[in-house]
């Protein structure tokens, strides 16, 4: 597949630039088009957070790895997310509000169902991290015919867009979906099934994929290792921001559920690219920490302020002063005691790094031997570091 892209002539770092803009202005004209039929609605936001999000980690995978497939099926479900946007509030203007008497209508109504090529692309950008090959195997029997069902799927929606088109048959609902594509009839019934069959492969394909990362990530070292833990961490975060986004929480909750959506596109990434790739435990650790120390000095300045304000003979101005001082004062102890626990927990090896350094420093202020010195920071040095081969050059 790689050979492929690379030989096309196509897979080329301009290429790569075209689409991205490509992505921009087809979402600046999808935002121009909602203002005027005002048509914008809420999980318009996660699409408006995908696109970019894909799309600029497709371009600097396809520039930085051009023969790696997974940059450019990330660029390209970002167009076609993008194309799906445009076309649709087009379509909404035109044929719901001016009565189908703008230029280019049936164009936009043929190019409508282009959401279906995106979902298919960021299913095959999941299933062929990190190096765009297919999974050896069995895989390969599940992914054929998750392909399969996508072709079929593919033409019938596009078959129905066209058969609308000629039989003069476009009716559009408020979001700019082609009414028969919802409800498909006659000759075109079909597609409903094979709707259906593919979207219970694409989550049963997506499950079983990264279910067995589980097993992979236990067998699996180095650079393997952290790809994996990149990609599964992104997986998680972007699945609980997806809930809390198909919840349609409103406020905070659904700004950091649209925000998570975006943790799967930057952990592909990362995990191709292998930039900071070991910064992952780092990135855990203080995450986890934070979110309790969080958790906790909010437990804390609540029940400080009932009790000052409840129980005490306080008023409420001096209970709440007096609770935020106590809280602010407890920062700095807390910190460092749930940071030293998660370290040791989920961040082994910075964990036994900084004990091997921090026994060093106490053995080192008792000893007076240079010999035993310069041992104490070899064996230091290969502990915290774990170098293939330790030595001490002391200049006369």
């Amino acid at each position: 597949m790689a050979a492929r892209f690379t030989g096309a002539g196509l897979a080329t770092p301009r290429t790569a630039l075209l689409l991205a803009l490509l992505t921009a202005a087809l979402s600046v004209a999808s935002a121009v088009f909602s203002t005027l039929n005002h048509s914008w609605e809420s999980g318009d936001n996660a699409v408006a957070l995908l696109i970019p999000g894909f799309g600029l980690i497709g371009l600097i995978v396809a520039r930085r790895q051009p023969q790696n497939p997974i940059g450019w099926c990330m660029l390209g479900a970002s167009v076609f997310l993008a194309l799906d946007g445009a076309v649709s509030s087009y379509s909404v203007l035109d044929y719901r509000h001016q009565h189908g008497h703008l230029p280019l209508g049936p164009v936009a109504v043929l190019l409508q169902p282009s959401w279906s090529p995106a979902i298919v692309l960021f299913a095959l950008s999941l299933l062929l991290f990190p190096d765009g090959d297919l999974p050896p195997g069995w895989w390969r029997i599940p992914i054929g015919a998750f392909v399969v069902a996508a072709v079929v799927w593919l033409v019938g929606s596009y078959g129905i867009a066209i058969d609308a088109i000629t039989s003069h048959r476009i009716h559009i609902d408020a979001t700019g979906n082609l009414l028969l594509e919802d409800h498909p009839a006659g000759a075109w019934a079909w597609d409903a099934s094979v709707q259906n069959v593919f979207f219970l492969l694409l989550a049963a394909i997506c499950l079983a994929w990264l279910v067995s990362q589980i097993p992979a990530y236990r067998r699996s070292s180095g650079v393997r290792r952290a790809q994996l833990k990149w990609v599964l961490s992104g997986a998680a975060i972007a699945l609980a921001g997806g809930v809390l986004t198909v919840a349609q929480t409103s406020g905070v909750l659904g700004f950091v559920g649209f925000v998570g959506l975006l943790a799967l596109p930057l952990s592909l990434g990362v995990g191709i690219l292998r930039y900071r790739l070991y910064d992952i435990d780092r990135l855990i650790s203080r995450t986890l920490s934070y979110a309790l120390l969080t958790g906790l000095l909010v437990g804390v300045f609540a029940g400080l302020v009932l009790l000052t304000t409840r129980v005490l003979p306080f008023s409420s101005p001096i209970g709440v002063a007096a609770s935020t001082l106590a809280a602010l004062a407890l920062i700095n102890p807390l910190r460092g005691r749930i940071q030293h626990a998660v370290d040791r927990r989920f961040n082994r090896a910075r964990y036994d790094a900084e004990a091997t350094v921090a026994a060093f420093g106490a053995r080192l202020r008792d000893a007076v031997d240079p010999e035993t010195v310069l041992g104490e920071l070899a064996a230091a040095a290969g502990g915290s570091l774990q170098p293939a081969h330790v030595s001490v050059w002391v200049k006369s």
